[in-house]
């Protein structure tokens, strides 16, 4: 892990209103070309959402042009998990996931979601070397408000989230531990947070960020326990896991990551003790 110099450009981070520095080289809304410093372009966009008694992730991903569409639905009342994943195509009309600017809209085996998405606090935008190249990400904390019906039965959602929007020409081999969740401290406040090691994890200017009522903190570096169980001073209970390997284009392309759904306890970066708090863990490591 380099530590930025203090005349560094990279890494940069800002709160959306400003735009990073030249040497970032072009980030969204600019378009990004589809190989850059002989590596291919890596985007994605995920949505999740960390309600008491339903939490549910989508996402859309693209590795060089090769589509990839998921989504998941851990209902913790019933005790199920529900997923799908997608190697193929996942915008347009009639896709299985549709996740517009402000939306998750998804229609697939029986499980229905349309949830309008509601700013909820400072957006956060990093931008890092990695290898060669530069990526690009930015975070923004909602509120998802609508429904979800999984086989017939509807389930009003009002639950706190995070959307991650990701690109960049990362570097062949790629590996990172990342938590995201919401709730609230023990003194009441609601809370949510982003944090991982691997990835735009400088020990300033990073991604890592608790959002206490809306407001972004920039947290300090985290170790991440050897079973996804810990990181910093939070504990983690996993419910239910995503688990997946896949091997594609030929075998140019390979992505296993596990994904488990559950509780946290503990403490927050910046000494914030936590009342209650849902999310995720994820351990993922990718050839590309």
């Amino acid at each position: 892990m380099r530590i930025p110099a203090p005349g560094d450009a990279l890494p940069w981070r800002g709160d959306g209103t400003t735009r990073p520095p030249a040497a970032a080289g072009p980030v969204p809304p600019e378009r990004m070309p589809l190989v850059r410093d002989g590596r291919p372009r890596k985007r994605w966009r995920y949505a999740g959402v960390y309600g008491e008694g339903l939490m549910l992730c989508a996402g859309l991903v693209s590795v060089a042009g090769l589509p990839q569409t998921f989504w998941a639905v851990w209902d913790r009342r019933a005790g199920v998990l529900r997923e799908r994943t997608r190697l193929g195509p996942g915008r347009g009309p009639g896709r299985a996931v549709v996740l517009p600017d402000g939306a998750v809209r998804v229609r697939d085996r029986g499980v229905a979601i349309d949830l309008a998405l509601e700013p909820a606090g400072d957006v956060v935008e990093v931008v890092s070397r990695h290898g060669a190249s530069t990526i690009w990400t930015r975070k923004r904390p909602v509120v998802a408000r609508g429904t979800v019906v999984l086989d017939g039965r509807r389930t009003e959602v009002a639950a706190p989230g995070l959307v991650d929007d990701s690109a960049g020409w990362h570097a062949r081999r790629t590996a990172w531990d990342w938590c995201a969740g919401a709730g609230r401290a023990a003194d009441g406040r609601a809370v949510v947070w982003n944090l991982v090691a691997g990835v735009h994890d400088a020990p300033v200017r990073s991604e890592r960020t608790v959002w206490v009522d809306g407001v972004a903190r920039e947290a300090g570096p985290v170790v991440f326990g050897a079973g996804l169980d810990t990181v910093g001073g939070l504990r983690f209970a996993a419910e239910a896991e995503r688990r997946r390997h896949d091997r594609v284009a030929l075998g140019l392309v390979e992505s296993e990551y596990r994904q488990p759904f559950g509780g946290f306890s503990g403490t927050l970066p910046g000494g914030i003790a936590l009342a209650d708090g849902r999310g995720v863990m994820e351990r993922h490591h990718a050839r590309w």
